[in-house]
């Protein structure tokens, strides 16, 4: 009956013959056209390190925000749309706060991934808050709890989310993945995690490592980004 996929890859909700809803996988190719982004968890804090893509030597280095605050204790660091990375932070936001207002403590990370992934997941329903598609944008979500101690998610279009030790998204995602899964040991310091995510970061990007192109902040307790002065000495550890 459908000789080509193009009678359901328009279809948001569409399952095709084989099962897969092609929308969800090109929001995932998307992805894999954004900047590069790496979250290294330790038992001492999260670390997040980003690629800053500067398409105009006259662009404002500090307007390109990959590195998002959604509570104090809690960041995410994104690849894809930036618009609808901050769609989903400004839910997180809200949820984060009516939480607080409600249970008079901090939202756990956990739950609040599980809010950020309910609204991915929520795309062609017709509902007034849905997207008309899935998020074209992955996160990766740094967090703290009292109970639970550092932790680190990553999402993707499709509504999923995961918890893991480090993880990279984005353009480079594939070789600073593998570079991960090499050099990261559970018994990391902070200060050996901010070395390795960034020279990471540094053997997959094209231009030369500096505090213009690369952004990086942590969770440890509290939220915190990084000055170029202190990216600026994590370079020269490289």
């Amino acid at each position: 009956m459908f000789q080509t996929r193009s009678e359901y890859d328009r279809g948001v909700n569409t399952f095709s013959p084989e099962g897969r809803l092609f929308q969800v996988e090109y929001a995932i190719e998307a992805i894999k056209l954004g900047s590069t982004a790496i979250a290294i968890r330790t038992d001492h804090g999260v670390v997040l390190a980003v690629e800053k893509r500067m398409s105009s030597p006259l662009m404002e280095p500090s307007s390109l925000d990959k590195i998002m605050e959604i509570d104090s204790h809690i960041a995410c660091a994104v690849s894809g749309l930036t618009a609808d990375a901050q769609s989903m932070v400004e839910h997180g936001r809200v949820q984060a706060q009516n939480h607080y207002f409600t249970y008079n403590e901090p939202m756990p990370a956990q739950a609040l991934t599980q809010a950020l992934c309910d609204l991915g997941a929520n795309f062609g329903t017709g509902e007034e808050d849905s997207m008309s598609r899935p998020f074209g944008v992955a996160l990766l979500v740094a967090g703290y709890d009292e109970d639970e101690g550092y932790q680190l998610y990553h999402t993707d279009p499709s509504g999923t989310f995961l918890k893991y030790k480090a993880k990279a998204i984005g353009s480079g995602s594939e070789g600073a993945q593998t570079t991960l899964q090499e050099e990261y040991k559970d018994d990391f310091t902070l200060e050996q995690a901010e070395t390795l995510a960034l020279s990471t970061l540094k053997a997959v990007m094209e231009e030369k490592v500096n505090t213009t192109n690369v952004d990086m902040a942590c969770v440890g307790p509290k939220y915190k980004r990084y000055g170029n002065d202190e990216i600026k000495a994590i370079i020269d550890r490289l």
